[in-house]
């Protein structure tokens, strides 16, 4: 099913066009109008700029057909009238492509945003994605046998959120004095499709200076709708570990099998410039496209390669379309020089476009620091051959409501400390956060120039208190929990306050992918704004029976970084259990709205937890409402099978109340370990908490002991160890389980 396609300020191509040929006149787009407002909101255009359509006859056939209809005994305009009476064209036989569409077709121009025409040049190689991008190309294009259909009108399609936008534009291009497009052109001097696709993402951006430095991951995300992905790079290790090496070149090659586009850049150090030059010819902070992956097996000529021996190697682009690599395997190397042409081809080693080298992987490991992956997502699979499912919210970090009469939401007064466990469960390839955390913060704009792109990442420490007890601080409701903007978890205070999404892993661990990308807001730049917020998110693991907003933080599964990025990615392996997202600015009170993507290999249903407090069912309204909240955490359990005996099959059966909570079969397990957390809202507080053991079987299921749990009103973390009694622990072996209990008082406005 096609995704539905947006008019971007509401402006519909088709009626638009359809406008223009009855009234026999070219579009002029008022929203983009051909004046320095559209080029610059600093810099003052340069002398002699000029606005010009690509074609001059079209010009006279569309005025001349008008005049005709209003006195049909008028005679044609000669080309050398239409030449003095309209504007000079810039060609004479415009083209929207000319022998396709290829990276061939793409010169930066005077503009700093090199990492748009990278991410366009990843765009050209791959004609599913570019048509996406340029929709109905073939109606687009012009028709000299027809030029009454012509109107002066293109249009583009960009991801922006989730959804794709339909940008409208006119033909009119900035020209310099000399005659030569301002800005992106390509090669071939009648080929317009570069410049009009830069023109249409311009305005989608506010105007073309809004284009000055980016990130390629951006304009990738815009193009496809995909999902970008930093990978590590640790250039000392790969440098001294061959086997980190061909892992880290595997996942690459992975990658790029998938039709994934990689892009990669050397981050300038401390002291350093961007656009400053390497010795082997590498720009610093300049964005290259990686184009193929290939491990390659070579002769004995070779020097220093074994008899049969293999070489990891990777093709890398330079959008601006010079190869200025200057090491091994560059043009013209010693390497190239003993093998030939034949050779190159069968292995695959082939130059396809201008501005393509070939590197040793090695070599690549040494200088590049970043590699961004942006996996392309087809009908809700983000890898043909896995399978992944996507799911997606859309959130927004706001201020609580301040029109009077509101009531005021359910709060909780807890006890409870805002504890990190030292032993959490964490998804493999994430760092658990203890006291500190590091936040990358600082994808810095770029300095007016050409090469328009500079990622320089900031660590920024983030501190909280710890006591004695290991235990940071403590969580108090004092602020207005309506509020959805409480920072991240540096703010104990707030940070419970941002919105929650739950989702649950059933069955098995599962590696999942989560997005959290936010609002772009560069075309605020002519404001004076325009900065993206330090965004991350905290992935925490709650009780497998919660369905209400999560009052206090237990267990954390997992953590992103903090950049002040357009978009956060982590991707983590997950036990089975429910989890809730928090997605987060860096400070509290920062307003914005954001785009939630959940991916995962089993279907998993992703909703925002939006209530304080669990609704209550139809027949439970006449009964008291709850007055204590219980967290009930059971360990393992022990001692469940006779020394020469098989361990039966065990499960859990946790009861407070009318609430009966499950755990799963442990097959042949004589100390399971259930690590089930689950919370009940207790109207009967002097109740017991009951637990018991079952052993499966092939009929019926068989008891194996149980154990009963009083619990004080409000106390803070208490563990106990209770031996099993009634069912088979009478029969002459004894069992124990290990729970851990905590209460607080339920506060409600009901």
């Amino acid at each position: 099913m096609p995704e539905r396609v947006n008019n971007f300020q509401g402006q519909s191509f088709h009626k638009l066009r359809r406008a223009c040929l009855r009234r026999g006149a070219l579009f002029k787009d008022s929203l983009f109008p051909a004046t320095a407002q559209s080029l610059f909101y600093k810099r003052k255009p340069p002398p002699g700029l000029t606005w010009k359509r690509p074609g001059q006859h079209l010009y006279c056939y569309l005025t001349q057909s008008k005049l005709r209809s209003t006195d049909p005994h008028r005679q044609d305009l000669s080309p050398q009238q239409c030449s003095d009476t309209h504007r000079p064209e810039i060609c004479k036989d415009p083209r929207l492509f000319v022998d396709g569409i290829s990276t061939r077709d793409l010169h930066q121009g005077s503009l700093g945003n090199c990492w748009m025409v990278a991410a366009i040049s990843c765009l050209a190689s791959e004609p599913s994605l570019w048509k996406k991008v340029i929709p109905d190309h073939v109606d687009q294009e012009w028709n000299p046998k027809h030029p009454g259909l012509y109107a002066g009108i293109f249009h583009f399609r960009f991801w922006r959120l989730g959804r794709w936008m339909d940008v409208v534009v006119d033909d009119r291009l900035p020209v310099s004095r000399d005659g030569v497009l301002l800005f992106c052109r390509s090669a071939t001097p009648r080929e317009f499709w570069s410049a009009l696709l830069e023109k249409a993402y311009a305005k989608l951006n506010g105007c073309y200076e809004a284009l000055e430095g980016g990130n390629t991951t951006e304009a990738l995300i815009d193009f496809t709708g995909g999902v970008s992905e930093p990978l590590s790079l640790d250039r000392e290790a790969l440098s001294q570990h061959g086997d980190q090496r061909r892992a880290f070149f595997q996942t690459l090659a992975y990658a790029h099998e998938r039709k994934a586009l990689i892009t990669c850049s050397i981050r300038p150090a401390e002291g350093e410039t961007v656009e400053s030059v390497l010795d082997c010819g590498l720009v610093r902070g300049h964005a290259y496209g990686i184009t193929a992956v290939r491990k390659v097996r070579l002769g004995e000529k070779l020097p220093k390669t074994g008899w049969m021996s293999r070489l990891l190697m990777v093709r890398m682009r330079n959008p601006w379309g010079t190869t200025d690599w200057t090491g091994s395997w560059s043009q013209g190397s010693q390497q190239w020089q003993q093998m030939s042409r034949a050779e190159r081809e069968k292995m695959g080693l082939i130059v396809r476009d201008v501005g393509e080298f070939w590197m040793d992987f090695e070599d690549f490991c040494h200088y590049f620091t970043d590699v961004v992956v942006c996996w392309l997502v087809e009908r809700a699979l983000l890898w043909p051959s896995s399978h992944w499912r996507e799911v997606r919210r859309y959130g927004e970090w706001a201020l609580a409501p301040t029109s009077p009469g509101t009531p005021p939401s359910t709060v909780l007064h807890s006890n409870h400390a805002l504890s990190l466990r030292k032993n959490s469960a964490k998804p493999e390839g994430t760092k658990q956060q203890g006291n500190r955390k590091e936040a990358r913060l600082g994808e810095s704009q770029q300095k007016e120039g050409k090469g328009g792109r500079c990622e320089r990442d900031k660590t920024v420490k983030k501190e909280t208190k710890e006591d004695d007890s290991g235990e940071v601080g403590g969580w108090e409701a004092q602020m207005d929990k309506r509020s959805r903007c409480g920072g991240c978890i540096n703010h104990r205070d707030t940070f419970l306050h941002n919105p929650q999404f739950m989702f649950e892993v059933r069955g098995k661990e599962e590696e999942v992918l989560i997005c959290l990308q936010q609002e772009d807001r560069r075309a605020q730049r002519k404001d004076g704004g325009g900065e993206n917020l330090p965004i991350g998110f905290e992935v925490l693991k709650v009780e497998v029976n919660r369905c209400s907003r999560v009052q206090c933080v237990v267990e954390q599964a997992a953590s992103s970084v903090y950049m002040d990025s357009r978009s956060v990615t982590l991707r983590g392996t997950l036990t089975p259990g429910r989890y809730v997202i928090l997605p987060t600015t860096f400070l509290p009170g920062a307003t914005g709205r954001f785009l939630l993507r959940l991916f995962s290999h089993s279907h998993m249903q992703l909703r925002e937890l939006r209530e304080d407090y669990p609704s209550p069912c139809v027949f439970q309204c006449f009964l008291p409402q709850p007055t204590v909240v219980t967290t009930v955490y059971l360990h393992r359990a022990s001692g469940l099978s006779h020394p020469k005996q098989t361990a039966p099959d065990v499960y859990a059966i946790v009861r407070c109340e009318n609430n009966i909570i499950r755990t799963q079969v442990f097959k042949v397990e004589g100390n399971p370990e259930f690590n089930l957390r689950a919370i009940f809202y207790r109207r009967y507080p002097s109740t017991h908490i009951s637990i018991e053991l079952w052993s499966r079987g092939w009929l019926w299921d068989s008891i194996l002991g149980g154990a009963r749990l009083q619990t004080a009103e409000s106390e803070k973390s208490r563990s106990h160890v209770i031996d099993l009694r009634g069912g088979q622990s009478r029969s002459g072996y004894g069992g124990c389980v290990y729970v851990e209990t905590s209460s607080s008082v339920c506060l409600t406005d009901l």
